[in-house]
């Protein structure tokens, strides 16, 4: 039994430790997301020590230390999205329409022919933007029924699992369909006038993750978020993004582009509103994402029902409150995170000025 529960110490050491390196390989980046799983198996160990273990051996203790060291560390990442943290995003005291933006991200998943559930939530929830993943020319010919209601649109079907349909009731402009690290991978990038007339520049994204089946290294994935953060620091323009970025909102990565980028993570203080995967309880991160400027405070944020993919939707509803938002200050980056940031863009070769900036003259 001691034995068992070495090896377990060992494990559980080991997949802690492994994700604080730079090494990109897909084993090792994958290792980020289980984060809540690899603590709650951490809490089985330590407990299983403590009841079963010889306190008089060292190896005993040797154990308990890395097994509860390893639980510290990763609670240390998951706790901000739980509402034990400080939420880092103020809850909206403004009602009415004028200034709101809501939107739905919803990685429909390609092989899903569903479309109806997808069709029906837009209708109950009323977005005024959204945006599918995943989506083929199949999934753009259901969706043309939604156009009467949302008839401003930008559309990317494609069959290699990322197609990116965008379906809004408010009027977009300056629209482009950008290519960033790969040429098959588009991102969407747009200026949108909110009902008062307030224009916010919005980025749409699903980068390529680490995995065996597409890319082996996450630099790709890296790459893209880091030059789409470095694109939008320091703007001072209304700004959200969006979309599935196939890395979990606690990964080095994803902490990555907050630092640079200044924006906000509404789910900081509240929960983590795990969007994958949708089939598996007890396998599921948080993959869908929505991050935004000091400008916003929330209305609403919520994992919506199953509408037959292996992702949830998410609802977010923003509201345009600049000056109750003026108090609202995301982490900063450190020299680490440029370095870090600089590393990634010089694997792939890219750079900031491959985003497009819609122009937005809204109120700073």
């Amino acid at each position: 039994m001691f034995f068992v529960l070495v090896i377990a110490s060992l494990l559980v050491a080991i997949t802690t430790v492994l994700p604080e390196t730079r090494f990109t390989h897909w084993i090792v980046r994958g290792l980020d997301f289980p984060r809540i799983q690899i603590a709650a198996f951490g809490v089985v160990v330590l407990l299983l020590l403590l009841l079963f273990g010889n306190s008089g051996d060292s190896l005993y203790w040797a154990c308990v230390v890395m097994v509860a060291t390893s639980l510290g560390w990763q609670l240390k990442w998951v706790l901000p999205y739980t509402p034990l943290w400080k939420k880092e995003v103020r809850k909206t005291t403004i009602q009415g329409l004028d200034n709101q933006v809501s939107i739905i991200t919803a990685n429909v998943l390609t092989p899903n022919h569903d479309s109806a559930k997808l069709i029906s939530l837009v209708r109950d929830y009323k977005p005024d933007i959204l945006v599918t993943l995943e989506s083929d020319k199949w999934w753009e010919q259901q969706l043309d029924v939604l156009e009467d209601e949302m008839p401003h649109t930008l559309k990317c079907p494609l069959d290699n699992l990322y197609g990116m349909h965008l379906y809004s009731r408010l009027p977009l402009s300056d629209s482009a369909i950008e290519y960033l690290v790969k040429d098959d991978i588009p991102s969407m990038h747009a200026c949108v006038t909110l009902r008062s007339g307030v224009e916010v520049r919005m980025h749409f994204m699903h980068p390529e993750p680490p995995s065996p089946t597409e890319s082996e290294v996450s630099s790709p994935r890296d790459a893209e978020l880091a030059i789409l953060a470095r694109s939008i620091a320091d703007s001072g323009e209304p700004l959200i993004v969006t979309g599935d970025l196939n890395d979990v909102a606690w990964s080095p990565t994803t902490r990555l582009f907050r630092h640079i980028s200044g924006l906000l993570d509404p789910r900081i203080g509240r929960g983590a509103f795990n969007t994958f995967h949708a089939d598996f309880p007890f396998l599921r991160w948080p993959l869908d994402h929505v991050f935004h400027s000091h400008h916003f405070t929330l209305s609403q944020l919520e994992r919506l029902p199953h509408i037959g993919s292996d992702h949830f939707s998410l609802y977010t509803a923003l509201n345009y409150t600049p000056q109750k938002g003026k108090g609202q200050v995301s982490e900063s980056a450190d020299q680490e995170d440029r370095e870090r940031a600089e590393e990634a863009v010089t694997e792939e070769d890219v750079e900031k000025q491959d985003v497009p900036n819609p122009r937005s003259s809204g109120a700073q």
